[in-house]
């Protein structure tokens, strides 16, 4: 077969230029660079196990996939400004993480974990890459340059001063709650749940003799606990006012009596509907605020307000940031196109 005259080439050329094909697996590019349909896939199959095998509709199972194809960009910026500045993180810092996530499990509930967040041991080391990357990034580039100077603190007490004035003392609290209602995730890092009311009584009574030999209420109220509310901090429901305590007379009074960093003994815990007990609590009693005015001299307040004003700044120049990479990176968003036109019509 003999070569095409050269007249004839061109057009053809030309056609296949302006034809933008791209792979079936790739449903988006960034600055030339690959996002891959199973990665999306995955991200929406993770999005579906949070709804609780709630199946979308044609046009939310499209928008949930959208929205993957999105975050999964943005990722890429980030990954791709971090590769340049040299903040990629490194497969030892990878590892090390890993191991601090699987230190609480034996290696048999650490599959199962997996397993029941449908990913792999290579997807976890994938993302934890990725999350581990972004914070060094953005500690260097927003974080790190954030300030709030002793100025700021005393404009913003001045300004709120009323947000200081407590009506009524406050209680920090926390509690570990043993329960034989049903619940496929108890939300304790161990997976630990009472069936029964027997088990759960024997539970909680072995959790109390362990409390009271000494070891930490928070980690065991993080391996042990069945509030899937609570267990992940440690037990830890944050501050209670009073009247809101009070208005349990039962486990009110016995709270309301406790010092800061003591315990309480084991109190039933009440079905909302029928009152009837369905399982066992303790409670400890962690700091108290009372109440009255706080001043600006009170180190709590100080840090307080730092914290809230650098959380403020922060967000704010991290939102300039995602729109700064956002603009200079070239992005080819091959599933939106392919969402529009087939539904655009």
């Amino acid at each position: 077969m003999g070569l095409l005259p050269i007249a004839l080439l061109i057009p053809i050329l030309m056609i296949a230029g302006c034809n933008r094909g791209h792979s079936a697996d790739v449903v988006a590019t960034v600055n030339g660079h690959a996002i891959m349909r199973a990665d999306m896939d995955r991200m929406y199959q993770a999005q579906l196990a949070q709804a609780q095998n709630q199946q979308p509709s044609p046009e939310e199972a499209d928008s949930l996939r959208l929205s993957a194809v999105r975050e999964l960009i943005n990722e890429e910026i980030l990954d791709q400004r971090a590769a340049k500045m040299n903040l990629t993180a490194t497969p030892e810092e990878v590892d090390a993480k890993l191991a601090s996530m699987k230190a609480p499990y034996s290696e048999e509930q650490f599959v199962d974990q997996l397993k029941a967040n449908h990913t792999t041991l290579d997807d976890l080391k994938h993302d934890l890459r990725r999350s581990l990357t972004t914070n060094k990034l953005l500690s260097k580039e927003i974080y790190s340059k954030v300030t709030v100077s002793d100025a700021d603190i005393t404009s913003y007490y001045n300004q709120h001063k009323s947000e200081f004035d407590l009506v009524e003392t406050k209680y920090r609290i926390a509690r570990i709650i043993v329960t034989s209602v049903p619940s496929p995730q108890p939300g304790n890092l161990q997976g630990s749940k009472a069936t029964t009311d027997a088990e759960a009584k024997k539970k909680i009574q072995a959790l109390k003799n362990r409390l009271d030999s000494g070891e930490d209420f928070g980690a065991i109220a993080a391996n042990f606990s069945e509030d899937p509310n609570t267990s992940s901090s440690g037990g830890d429901m944050g501050f209670v006012p009073e009247s809101q305590l009070k208005s349990d007379p039962m486990i009110g009074a016995a709270l309301l009596k406790l010092k800061p960093g003591h315990m309480s003994d084991i109190f039933p815990v009440l079905d909302p509907q029928s009152k009837k007990p369905v399982g066992y609590s303790i409670y400890k009693l962690l700091e108290t605020e009372s109440a009255g005015q706080r001043q600006i001299t009170d180190p709590v307040v100080q840090q307080q307000i730092r914290q809230l004003l650098h959380d403020g700044r922060s967000q704010l120049v991290q939102n300039a940031y995602f729109e700064m990479l956002r603009d200079q990176a070239k992005v080819e968003n091959f599933l939106a196109e392919e969402i529009f036109k087939n539904d655009a019509k």
